[in-house]
């Protein structure tokens, strides 16, 4: 890029040409490494020279020396926070002004070491020999092809574990497909010795009955006695339910019902005896009481109505159906229950007390007249 310097004289106008000044000390500025005017602040705040020639150790030890005299712990007459946040600051710009140069220099013999070693082979090796190493992989330079061996071994490496994973996967289908034949193999096998031995056991049972084994059995040619009672049943049906039920079976819709009923039966009492250990009437913290109570009852009623769906759908008639337990109707119900049960409480107190009265009546009644008889006597 040119840059134009024009002179305007008074006597006329003069141009000079071909001076590229300014590029010229912009990029010796440049490549001198000038430092900024706020890096040269740092550098002053940390005490070092301004030409950016000291080390990491230096400046390292340079913060230290500064910390000693401004760190606010430090105890020092010359503690300031301020100043040593600046210098903290100042130290660090530093070191990262270090590091910027550090990367440059290293790029910069990377990239002449480059260019040396390319320049190297293309005066001292012929062209062909490159192709002999990194298996004919890659092209350019030597660094640039080991680069790009270096990749390709990674891409070869990557397609034999994903081959050696596919190659475990089929193996593993094969030894299950091979387990899934053999257990086919050995339940057709357990089918057959079943139906063996059941054709024994009927075989058996056949001659038997050709031998007359079975004809000296008590009640032969007598009816069964569990058939007299329903004599409009089909005799098998009816056979079949006896047996059942002589082994404690119930269906299942009656297990339900009865699981149903004995759940709210337990959820009444419980809250009726909560409702018996309140006052009449009860007061504020009782009445907190009661309706925590009240909720708990509320969550089991709905569990108890979803057992009630489930009823629902597997009774066989439709006059076995049930409804749903209102909380409403429940709470009525055990207020009304507790009213009669103090009401009948009060009425049996107030008769043992009256019977008490009477007790004592009498017992006075007996003694007046033992008085009186006992009286006339001596008179």
């Amino acid at each position: 890029m040119s840059c134009w310097l024009l002179l305007r004289l008074h006597s006329g106008d003069l141009r000079i040409s071909l001076l590229p000044l300014y590029c010229s000390l912009s990029l010796r500025a440049l490549s001198s490494g000038a430092i900024s005017q706020s890096l040269r602040e740092s550098y002053r705040l940390l005490q070092l020279p301004a030409d950016g020639a000291s080390g990491p150790a230096e400046v390292k030890e340079a913060y230290l020396h500064m910390a000693k005299l401004y760190h606010p712990d430090s105890g020092a007459p010359t503690a300031d926070a301020t100043l040593f946040s600046q210098i903290e600051e100042a130290y660090r710009a530093v070191l990262a002004h270090l590091g910027r140069q550090k990367l440059k220099s290293a790029s910069q013999y990377t990239q002449s070491q480059e260019e040396e070693e390319e320049d190297q082979v293309k005066r001292n090796a012929p062209q062909h020999r490159q192709y002999l190493s990194f298996e004919g992989v890659g092209s350019g330079t030597p660094s640039q092809r080991e680069r790009q061996y270096r990749q390709f071994r990674v891409d070869r490496a990557t397609d034999q574990v994903l081959e050696y994973r596919q190659k475990e996967m089929e193996k593993a289908a094969a030894e299950e497909g091979a387990m899934v034949t053999r257990d086919a193999r050995l339940r057709s096998k357990k089918i057959k010795i079943t139906q063996a031995v059941e054709r024994l056991v009927e075989d058996l049972i056949q001659e038997s009955m050709a031998r007359g084994d079975f004809q000296n059995l008590s009640g032969t040619g007598k009816p069964l006695n569990k058939f007299d009672h329903n004599p409009y049943m089909d005799p098998m049906t009816h056979n079949l339910n006896r047996i059942l039920i002589d082994n404690g079976y119930q269906p299942e819709w009656i297990v339900a019902h009865k699981e149903i009923r004995e759940t709210i039966t337990k959820m009444r009492k419980r809250l009726q005896e909560v409702r018996a250990r309140l006052g009449e009437p009860m007061r504020h913290s009782e009445t907190l009481q009661w309706k925590e109570h009240c909720t708990v009852f509320a969550d089991e009623l709905g569990k108890l109505n979803k057992k009630v769906d489930n009823f629902n759908l597997i009774v066989p008639l439709m006059s076995r159906q049930m409804v749903h337990y209102s909380l409403k109707r429940e709470l009525e119900k055990i207020l009304k229950t507790d009213q009669l049960l103090r009401q009948e409480k009060d009425r049996e107190k107030e008769r043992k007390q009256n019977e008490q009265m009477e007790t004592a009546r009498t017992s006075q009644h007996t003694r007046q007249g033992l008085l009186t008889w006992m009286q006339n006597l001596l008179k």
